[in-house]
């Protein structure tokens, strides 16, 4: 396993129109974590983080943005790495909390 820090390993919650319906409808939240991090990692740092019993996690690697200039292709945002969270029933993450 990489040897990366808990609260290394997620970076920022990712706030969308469609992550708020998942989170409305279906109690998952979305987070962009280290592209070295696994699941097992992602679902301990949420535990801990945050105080919550972790049902699921799905992971996905967000492709570059490329774009182009003349004839060269060129990566205008690099490669990330995003996961879906799903939290147990009855629990809820309060990500702006104060």
């Amino acid at each position: 396993m990489a040897d990366i820090h808990l609260y290394d390993v997620i970076r920022r919650p990712v706030v969308t129109e469609k992550t708020q319906v998942m989170t409305d409808e279906q109690n998952v939240y979305a987070f962009e974590v280290d592209k070295r991090a696994n699941k097992v990692q992602i679902r301990q740092a949420v535990e801990e983080i945050f105080g919550v019993s972790v049902l699921r996690v799905r992971t996905l690697v967000v492709a570059p943005k490329q774009g182009r200039r003349a004839r060269r292709v060129f990566i205008r945002k690099p490669a990330w790495k995003k996961a879906y969270v799903t939290v147990a029933p009855g629990q809820s993450i309060d990500l702006f909390g104060v």
